[in-house]
């Protein structure tokens, strides 16, 4: 029996599935790393540490498995999205990685949109300059850092950083340089027009691959430090919504998925890049050749969940949290949550909002609270969803995965406020086994994804909408709708107190 490995770069860990030719885990293995807020709204990681992590994942895979390395074939990569990772012409980080989730550059995406034109920007890197995205933190870090910026000669994307350390190769898939904002996304090369309107120099960006190309083999010390061999494959890989997307198999029209982990995302197959969302969603090149997806997002889905239960219900588990929140009926009694806690994305680009709870009586319980809370989160989430069906896309069903699939309750809600069947796949492991699938490809276990994705993704189920919810969540998704408009101006104001 032969094997991959697929390697998800997330946020707070890195996670390693070892796969056979079957699509079953043989051995999964996670290493933690720290993040560094140093001043509010500063969000950075070391990239040393994930090169560190990396290697001693895939070791605990290969002593935990007893599987011979040898049998190992290739390994691909699933990363976190966005993070700058500025280098010197030794291909020394100049200073720790700038990531998603980090918020300074507010002026500077007024800037890109102002400098460049928000018409031009969205007919060729098809989203508005946001926060997130790694363009916006290149022109921070050379308004800001000067002394640092000159000495750059290349930047790359947090997995791209790891697997230039496993290979020795430079470079970035089509999915990844999607989200930098500097990536002409049609045409599939970096713009010059964008570049030359900001005054980057083109020679910073790397050269771009596709998600499914073998950039080589491991280095020898590479290979000796992880237990691997010299001969193993090394495959480019995609950004982590991208290879979840393959993980769960969207790779063909009518395919959506819903993810819910720290952040949320709706995320819809695209067979070309011609649509206009005129920025409402983001619109990226998938890790699939040739095709592309649109994707709204949630700032703080799980995250949202996670914070209402160690601020409230911290001896609770979520187990528990959720048999109460069973308990409790549709619309929590009349409470309403907005999961702006950390800014939003979809559809309000809007990094000063923050979320509230609407509705607040006596008679409401802090398991009114944490159901309100999970219905917010959905009801963000189906904004995504209410615009992709305003553009005429027909969405007959939603794959779930994440942590809103772990959840019976959770899954209920998502059916109901979707108004759509949900299906929650039977092993479902999203961005690394999306890794994993590209590395079965590349070593030819399979003619195509689509084949892989036959043999490797298997349904255990569907949630059917129950109608009457369906009619009561509509009403309240419409109350839901209003909200932002209607705490905007207070959020800037009590931001401004602070």
């Amino acid at each position: 029996m032969n094997y991959v490995i697929g390697i998800d770069l997330g946020t707070s860990a890195v996670k390693a599935l070892l796969v056979d030719q079957k699509g079953h885990v043989a051995a999964e293995a996670s290493e933690d790393f720290p993040l560094y807020h140093d001043q509010p709204g500063y969000s950075e990681q070391d990239p040393d540490d994930w090169v560190r992590q990396t290697k001693k994942a895939i070791r605990s895979l290969i002593q935990h498995s007893k599987v011979a390395p040898q049998a190992i074939k290739g390994l691909s990569f699933s990363g976190q999205m966005h993070g700058l990772v500025l280098l010197d012409k030794n291909m020394r980080p100049l200073r720790r990685a700038i990531l998603w989730n980090d918020t300074r550059t507010t002026q500077e995406c007024h800037e890109i949109e102002a400098q460049v034109g928000l018409k031009d920007l969205l007919a060729i890197a098809k989203n508005r300059a946001l926060e997130g995205f790694t363009l916006p933190k290149l022109l921070w870090v050379k308004k800001h850092e000067p002394e640092q910026f000159q000495h750059a000669t290349t930047f790359l994307l947090p997995k791209d950083y790891v697997r230039y350390h496993l290979t020795g190769q430079v470079g970035m898939d089509l999915s990844d340089a999607a989200g930098t904002l500097l990536l002409d996304i049609t045409n599939r090369r970096w713009s010059a027009k964008i570049a030359e309107r900001l005054g980057v120099d083109l020679t910073l960006c790397p050269p771009i691959v596709e998600a499914e190309a073998c950039v080589g083999h491991l280095t020898r010390g590479a290979a000796s430090e992880t237990g691997l061999t010299e001969e193993t494959m090394v495959f480019a890989g995609g950004a982590d919504n991208a290879c979840g997307a393959i993980g769960s198999g969207i790779l063909s029209e009518g395919k959506t998925m819903c993810s819910i982990g720290t952040s949320g995302v709706v995320l819809s197959y695209e067979p070309s890049g011609n649509q206009d969302f005129s920025g409402k969603v983001h619109y990226f090149n998938h890790a699939k050749k040739g095709s592309f997806y649109t994707m709204g997002v949630t700032l703080a889905a799980g995250y949202s969940l996670d914070w209402f239960k160690k601020t409230f219900v911290k001896a609770e588990s979520f187990e528990a949290l959720f048999q109460h929140i069973k308990e409790v009926p549709v619309g929590s009694k009349g409470l309403l949550f907005t999961p702006y806690i950390v800014g939003e994305r979809t559809p309000h680009a809007d990094s000063s909002i923050r979320g509230s709870f609407i509705g607040v009586d006596a008679t409401h319980t802090k398991w009114d609270f944490a159901r309100a809370v999970v219905e917010g989160i959905t009801f963000s989430l189906n904004e995504s969803i209410n615009i992709l069906k305003e553009s005429g896309k027909t969405i007959d069903s939603v794959i779930s995965i994440g942590g809103g699939a772990k959840s019976e309750e959770w899954l209920q809600i998502q059916a109901d406020v979707f108004d759509a069947p949900i299906i929650k796949l039977k092993n479902e492991q999203g961005p690394g086994m999306g890794a994993a699938m590209l590395a079965a490809v590349g070593c030819g276990f399979f003619p195509s994804l689509e084949a892989c994705s036959d043999v490797f993704i298997e349904v255990e189920r569907q949630i059917s909408p129950i109608p009457e919810n369906v009619q009561a969540y509509k009403a309240l998704f419409k109350l839901y709708q209003t909200v932002y408009g209607q705490t905007q101006t207070l959020s800037e104001h009590l931001q401004a107190l602070k």
